[in-house]
């Protein structure tokens, strides 16, 4: 069998998506973005205010649940798990490079280390939540699926997603900007209580909407990937 029936064109695009997504969030962090909303909502007003890598991170659940869909549960686990540890080569990656020695024609050192240095809390709370939501986004997506015979791809897409994106909005906002902050002296200190509970609201509203807008994106990539690798060329892949 040759090498590219070995490998399918599906899944090398899906993993890549991912993994671009994933390391786009990683550098996006720092950039707080506020989008209007179209009601208050508690804690947030009429402003949801979250990280930039809240945009970026919201592929990853996109790319994963095709890939689970296309692939099965255990190669999606595998997916996740590998590109967790791909989170630190990024890291030692950007951190090597904030470390060397700048040229006198670089830009400035210390804003590119203010903006590609992530803080000790962002780190550590991005990666406990990514470990725990990405996991059980694969878990609850095939338990849907197993429930329902394989139909209502729409329901283990949102339904899967809406939860891991509130254990990751949680985990994540919990930890660096709450828990290490008060309790271990690291990451922004000073930040009230009703501030992270914004935090939390403007992330989970913004995700759980993209969570739903991305359905017929879903719907579309499968039966795209699924034509091709039958052997039927699909319109949209070419």
């Amino acid at each position: 069998m040759s090498a590219r029936q070995d490998i399918p064109f599906g899944a090398t695009v899906l993993a890549a998506l991912f993994v671009t997504a994933l390391v786009t969030a990683q550098l996006t962090a720092a950039k707080v973005l506020a989008f209007p909303s179209p009601v208050p909502l508690p804690f947030t007003g009429s402003t949801l205010v979250l990280p930039g890598a809240a945009l970026a991170y919201a592929l990853t659940f996109f790319a994963s649940d095709c890939y689970s869909e296309l692939y099965g549960r255990w190669a999606a686990t595998r997916l996740v798990n590998v590109a967790f540890f791909m989170n630190f080569v990024v890291l030692a990656l950007v951190y090597t490079t904030i470390a060397a020695p700048a040229a006198r024609t670089s830009i400035d050192p210390g804003t590119f280390a203010q903006v590609l240095g992530a803080s000790t809390a962002i780190v550590v709370g991005s990666l406990v939540a990514y470990l725990v939501s990405q996991n059980w986004d694969v878990f609850v997506f095939h338990a849907l699926r197993e429930r329902t015979d394989g139909e209502y791809l729409w329901l283990r897409n949102v339904g899967s997603t809406a939860t891991s994106q509130l254990l990751d909005t949680v985990i994540f906002v919990g930890i660096a900007f709450y828990l290490l902050p008060r309790f271990a002296g690291v990451g922004p200190q000073g930040i009230p209580t009703s501030v992270v509970l914004g935090l939390m609201v403007g992330q989970y509203v913004l995700k759980l909407g993209i969570a739903v807008v991305d359905t017929p994106f879903v719907y579309l990539v499968v039966r795209a990937v699924r034509g091709r690798e039958h052997g039927h060329e699909s319109p949209i892949l070419g």
